[in-house]
């Protein structure tokens, strides 16, 4: 899977100029926004972004440990004062959540907004706000993804921002979808993208730590996920390390398409589906474990030289495939998983099954090495935490492979050691086992 990022570290602390000609919802109500909205600027003054939703003041020289410079000033319909307590049809709602979204002008997150937006993951019944993360490049961009937005008259999207400081647009959040990350270009090494995309995750944990709600649920979607969220994690440790996620759902439904097509069952009847480890060509779709219509999947399906081989091959490289025939990444695919992964720790998970996530492994009863973030199977109370799966069986070839994905991400952890706080960095990859969407 890749993701198209626009973000550097160094772009939090840089002025911007866009042009003041916003949009604003004609409303009498706006009418004293909608005159300063549209006021020249005179003179180099500190710039604002203005947007039709809600503005940011854009830093200019943001010092790390005094990273709550900020303005209240906004635009458009959100900017309208409302108690939803007091209004018939609203008065039942549960209370707003803050969702921060970064890469949020990319191609997963124009996907996934809109249903955020419309009560798709936390249900009918949930306001949100939504915080959205940028760059410089990509303002312009975030504001006609909030006009949008702003056009779609969600019931339930009370409230957006826009911005590039993540120390503002993290503040009291409790979900930080952390999609914004840099793709792998041409002759670049993959320890070189450890190091970069890990300098983003470093300063996205800084600012989470900073700000964020100390309960906030954090999944990375932006590659390498495993490492970068625990970057992230080591980088936020007033938060505690088992809410922060690495997705690897999209792996997860992969895997139940291609056991249902085998089978030739809809997928739905396919359970119990673990990815095991990091996500690349080293991660393990465990076809051991899953079940087809509560039966082991060896049991209906007795190819085992095709699960073996052309199953795990399938997963692995389906990214890749995607790419060479419609010419982009899996955005709209990655951002259904990210909803998906979203609602498997809202909902309680069906009696008898589990989910994948990666996860922080400190704790866990397989005997993989600790202090990784490593795909394991999860199960929900629905209370947006998660319990490691025990009942789980292993033969030689899973445990074979699973302990080849245990190395990778035990070399991808040195490589970036001078971003967690332990030491200096030593890179000696094994090999070069990234998805082919990210090269």
């Amino acid at each position: 899977m890749a993701v198209v990022a626009q973000l550097s570290p160094s772009s939090y602390t840089e002025t911007t100029r866009l042009s003041s000609s916003q949009l604003s919802l004609s409303s009498t109500h706006l009418s004293s926004l909608r005159r300063r909205a549209f006021r020249p600027i005179i003179g180099p003054r500190n710039p604002t972004i203005s947007c039709s939703v809600n503005q940011v003041q854009a830093p200019v020289a943001v010092e790390r440990d005094d990273p709550k410079s900020k303005t209240n000033d906004c635009y458009g319909v959100f900017c309208l004062t409302y108690d939803l307590k007091a209004e018939e049809e609203t008065k039942s709602w549960k209370k707003m959540v803050n969702i921060a979204v970064s890469g949020a002008a990319g191609m997963i997150a124009n996907h996934l907004l809109f249903k955020l937006a419309a009560g798709e993951v936390l249900g009918p019944d949930q306001p949100i706000a939504l915080k959205l993360l940028g760059s410089e490049r990509s303002l312009q961009a975030l504001e006609g993804v909030a006009m949008e937005l702003e056009d779609s008259l969600f019931p339930l999207l009370r409230e957006v921002k826009i911005g590039i400081n993540p120390y503002e647009l993290f503040e009291d959040a409790e979900w930080a979808l952390l999609i914004g990350a840099k793709p792998r270009g041409p002759g670049m090494e993959r320890a070189g993208l450890l190091d970069i995309n890990g300098q983003i995750f470093a300063e996205q944990g800084k600012a989470l730590n900073a700000v964020a709600s100390r309960n906030v649920k954090v999944i990375v979607v932006g590659n390498p996920c495993n490492t970068n969220a625990l970057i992230c994690l080591k980088n936020a440790p007033s938060i505690p390390a088992k809410n922060f996620h690495a997705l690897t759902r999209l792996d997860e439904n992969r895997a139940k398409c291609q056991l249902a097509l085998k089978a030739g069952v809809f997928y739905d009847k396919v359970s119990n589906m673990t990815i095991w480890g990091n996500h690349s060509t080293t991660q393990v779709p465990d076809f051991l474990n899953a079940r087809i219509n509560g039966l082991p999947v060896k049991e209906v399906i007795k190819d085992h030289k095709w699960l073996e081989e052309g199953f795990t091959e399938t997963i692995q490289k389906r990214g890749g495939l995607l790419i060479k025939k419609w010419g982009r990444s899996s955005a709209a695919s990655t951002s259904v998983s990210i909803v998906d992964a979203m609602k498997s720790l809202v909902t309680p998970t069906p009696e008898g099954d589990w989910f994948s996530s990666g996860v922080y492994t400190n704790g866990n009863p397989y005997g993989i090495a600790e202090d990784i973030v490593f795909s394991m199977p999860c199960r929900s109370k629905g209370d947006g935490d998660y319990e490691l799966v025990k009942d789980v069986i292993f033969d030689d070839y899973l445990r074979k492979r699973i302990a080849k994905t245990e190395q990778e991400l035990l070399a991808e952890k040195k490589c970036v050691a001078h971003l967690t706080g332990e030491g200096i960095a030593f890179c000696d990859l094994p090999e070069d086992t990234m998805l082919p969407g990210e090269m």
